[in-house]
């Protein structure tokens, strides 16, 4: 059964703990976890061996998952022909489908079906592209994931030179008066994440740092969202 969690929603912070360094051994158990710990979605990072040199999960996953949380799982889909995925990943449950400004072809109809599916739509753009390649649909968008190390494995040391183009990304969600979320992905533990808040960020992304903890999961994200919180 699964057990009652503390409602993350008034957070300033919002906490997502990738699967993808969770234990696949025991992977209800670690999102059940992560859920009692107050995370407030789950992300999965799907990625497909083209796009970026690593083989992950399937829509499987996600509906294996989706009766054993209440949290929302958001699918961040790192490969070359995201359009042929939507309609698998949305009737698995996901309740966020997130796509790459460098991996669809036309982003427009990309993020359109994602809105006729009736799921969130969100846009990911890797360290070296131009916050620029997101103005054209960031009125569209429901989340903006600011990729702050090169997708494909994780594990990987933070780039501080994402800094300020995360900056950049919250001046224009906030130019447009939007409500869409400003993610940060990669590299985000205890130390960085007071970094990307500060410069904007109010979703972070963390795997390692929280599956990989010596305090285990409660205690990571516990550790993350007091370092995160503004002052």
């Amino acid at each position: 059964m699964i057990q009652p969690y503390a409602d993350p929603t008034a957070a300033t912070i919002k906490i997502a703990p990738s699967i993808l360094s969770a234990d696949a051994a025991r992977l209800g158990e670690q999102v059940a976890e992560a859920e009692h710990a107050g995370a407030d979605r789950i992300h999965v990072d799907v990625m497909d061996g083209h796009f970026v040199p690593n083989l992950t999960f399937g829509p499987g996953i996600v509906k294996w998952l989706r009766p054993v949380t209440r949290l929302p799982l958001e699918v961040h889909l790192m490969v070359e022909r995201p359009d042929d995925l939507l309609d698998a990943f949305a009737e698995a449950g996901a309740d966020t489908l997130i796509v790459h400004v460098e991996g669809a072809v036309h982003l427009n109809r990309t993020v359109q079906r994602i809105k006729s599916l009736g799921k969130k739509a969100g846009v990911a753009i890797n360290p070296a592209t131009p916050p620029v390649m997101l103005e054209e649909i960031l009125p569209d968008l429901d989340l903006v994931l600011a990729m702050t190390v090169n997708p494909g494995f994780g594990g990987q040391s933070f780039l501080h030179g994402t800094l300020p183009k995360i900056r950049k990304i919250r001046s224009l969600i906030d130019a447009l008066g939007s409500a869409c979320d400003l993610e940060v992905d990669g590299g985000i533990d205890p130390e960085t994440a007071p970094l990307v808040v500060a410069a904007g960020a109010r979703v972070l992304v963390a795997g390692t740092s929280i599956y990989g903890s010596s305090e285990g999961v409660a205690g990571a994200i516990r550790r993350l969202n007091v370092r995160a919180e503004p002052a």
